[in-house]
């Protein structure tokens, strides 16, 4: 199947090296499937958080946000029938007790195949999930003779469900506390407050609520960096709809998504939609919108029309009313919900590996190369770097005056170590889109020379106009 592994791994030492993602707890060997974002990993995140918040709730008059708990009452995660179902098959391998989750094993072992064998066993395994037949899957996997990566033996044991929701005690003292989940998903803390948000924001069906949050989920093998991991962040929409409407939001939705993603200036090639194989237990339709990674075309965002089943499951099991009165059909129902839920680790990396880029800008006279993160420039970390020519002559004076009239808008950032030209090179790694030079002639006409990250080209333009030009293209 179609990887570039090379890439991928340089990607990773990218992040680290200039300070976006590092292991979590380094220092004591780290933490599997736990990262750390670094300060500019951390306000690229923020970037894309608010893109997303700013398109949701800001764009739209009939969305609103929330921020529920992490911790909620044990009987949501009853009701939502995660206790029940929210697990994976799972298979050991005898000789290493190494535990591997079945899709995850035969997804690898795919990734080694020639393209239309590798789809022909996803295929047959999508028939087996769907199905349940964990007899199936594990003789699939005894036919394609899949090793473990540890003892390098094909000895499993049977197929079995491995629930996902991590459980911890609520109260001071462990003998006398009450079992309850970090949640697994944001969605429930939206289902439970519909009556609250409607009510008081007066809000009339169709309309949604966003939420950005932690979700936290027991992986049996987290892998390929931040694209699996054991603590992420969902960026989730609930949009409540009139029984009967579902099919045409789920529609709009889907295209309505597909367009956010496009936005951000990507090959739309590189995205595709998946319908789902199996449907989860609370839906009618679902579909993923998946994006090529250098390990392959991999989900990115899920589109679900999750029926009335959430708020019906929550109106059983707490015994409290929890309907909306449609005042144009003067009737009571329980809504239909149609979700759209994104993984922000995942959006993360999907920004950086779109990026990301090795150029070779050999001359015959001088060899030359660089590794520059064509970053979309609204979600930049650092939008403007300044850079006074020398150290004297008053240049770091007027460098730090433009510093000062811009970061109020954006971040800046300045630096005077190092020639011009590596500096340069420091904020292409980083994704700067826009760097000035305040040079000897800018004290003579008030211009300065600003260059443009992705084409590197270089122009005069007046000092006075750097913030306008930085402005017009962030916004």
């Amino acid at each position: 199947m179609s990887t570039d592994q090379n890439k991928f791994q340089a990607i990773i030492s990218h992040c680290k090296e200039y300070g976006f993602v590092f292991p979590s707890s380094e220092i004591y060997d780290g933490l599997s499937a736990v990262y750390d974002y670094g300060q500019y990993g951390a306000e690229l995140k923020k970037n894309i958080k608010d893109y997303w918040w700013k398109s949701m709730t800001q764009l739209h008059e009939n969305i609103v946000g929330l921020d529920a708990a992490i911790f909620m009452h044990p009987t949501i995660w009853k009701a939502s029938g995660h206790v029940d179902n929210f697990s994976d098959p799972m298979i050991d391998n005898k000789d290493s007790n190494k535990r591997y989750r079945v899709d995850h094993l035969l997804e690898a072992f795919a990734e080694t195949l020639p393209e239309a064998e590798g789809n022909a066993l996803l295929a047959k395994m999508d028939e087996l999930l769907k199905e349940n037949d964990f007899a199936g899957l594990k003789t699939l996997i005894e036919d394609n003779k899949i090793k473990c990566s540890v003892s390098g033996t094909c000895n499993w044991t049977e197929v079995r469900q491995f629930n996902l929701m991590f459980s911890t005690q609520l109260g001071s003292v462990t003998d006398e506390a009450n079992e309850i989940y970090l949640r697994p998903e944001t969605a429930q803390g939206i289902f439970v407050n519909f009556l609250n948000v409607q009510k008081t924001g007066r809000m009339k069906v169709p309309f949604g609520i966003a939420q950005i949050g932690k979700a936290f989920r027991n992986e049996i093998v987290a892998r390929q960096f931040i694209f699996r991991m054991r603590e992420f962040e969902q960026m989730e929409m609930q949009f409540f709809v009139r029984p009967g409407t579902q099919q045409e939001w789920y529609e709009k939705w889907k295209e309505e998504r597909m367009q956010w993603h496009l936005s951000l200036g990507t090959d739309p090639a590189r995205y595709r939609f998946k319908d789902h194989a199996k449907l989860a237990h609370y839906a009618d339709a679902a579909v993923d919108i998946e994006f090529e990674f250098p390990f392959g075309f991999k989900e990115l965002e899920g589109i679900h029309s999750r029926t009335d089943f959430d708020l019906k499951q929550h109106q059983e099991y707490s015994r409290k009313k929890i309907q909306y009165f449609d005042t144009e059909i003067n009737q009571n129902y329980v809504p239909y919900v149609i979700e759209t839920s994104i993984g922000l680790d995942r959006m993360f990396l999907q920004v950086i590996c779109n990026a990301y880029e090795e150029q070779d800008l050999s001359t015959p006279e001088k060899a030359d190369s660089r590794v520059v993160l064509k970053l979309p420039a609204k979600l930049a970390p650092i939008k403007l770097a300044v850079f006074p020519l020398t150290k004297k002559d008053g240049l770091p004076e007027a460098a730090q005056l433009l510093i000062k009239e811009c970061k109020q808008y954006f971040h800046c950032y300045y630096e005077e170590k190092d020639s011009i030209g590596k500096r340069y090179r420091r904020q292409d790694a980083i994704g700067t889109p826009f760097c000035v030079t305040i040079d000897h002639q800018t004290k003579e006409d008030g211009t300065v020379t600003i260059r443009h990250r992705d084409s590197m080209e270089q122009e005069r333009v007046p000092l006075t106009e750097v913030r306008n030009i930085v402005m017009n293209k962030i916004m």
